[in-house]
This record gives C-alpha cells, structure tokens and sequence, in this order.
C-alpha cells in the first residue's frame, strides 16, 4: 500500500511540476503515473550502477554531479513514454530537483 501511495504522490508532484515549469509536458494523470513507475525502476537499477561509474568526479565535485545523474535519468525516462515529454537537459534539471525535493520530503510524512 505504501509503494502505491510513494507512485501517486510522484505522479501528482510530475503534474505540478509539467504545470509550471514549461518545457516539461504531462498529458494526463495515466502518463504521470507510468512516468513515476519508470523513474522509480530507473532510480533502483540505473542509478546506482551510474554512481558508481562516476564516483571520481561526484567525489571531486562533493557530490554535486549527482544532480545531473539524477535529470540525465528524468530526461533519460522523457525520451520513451508517450505523454511525458521535456524539451531540454536544464528543463530537466530543473524538474529532477523540484520533483525530487517535493516527493522526499512528502515519502518523509507518509
């Protein structure tokens, strides 16, 4: 129950952010959820096999490279789901961190 609630609220925080950030489209509420599906089985299996490959340069940058790692993957999800488009690596950038801060702080409160 609780992975279900984690995909809806990623889901719901995808909608605002294609809402007010403009080169980042959601068509409906069925292309935010299986976008939420995808970036969460990005997340377990590409991230960290991505961390460990650019360890030296997260570790020269303290660890800011991994927000790129992170909009490299929501960009990377963008590319093949129908109804969930970005325009670009900083349109990307930008709703990685937004969709990100917002979702880590609400899976705190669930």
């Amino acid at each position: 129950m609780k992975l279900i609630t984690k995909i809806l609220l990623t889901a719901l925080v995808l909608l605002l952010v294609a809402e007010y950030v403009p080169g980042i489209v959601v068509d409906g509420l069925y292309a935010a959820i299986i976008a939420s599906i995808v970036l969460g089985i990005l997340n377990v299996f590409v991230k960290p096999v991505l961390i460990i490959l650019t360890l030296p340069i997260t570790i020269l940058s303290l660890g800011l490279f991994m927000f790129f790692i992170n909009a490299a993957l929501f960009w990377f999800a963008a590319t093949f789901i129908d109804g969930f488009s970005v325009a670009n690596f900083w349109y990307a950038f930008l709703g990685s961190l937004i969709v990100t801060a917002v979702s880590s702080v609400a899976n705190k409160y669930l």
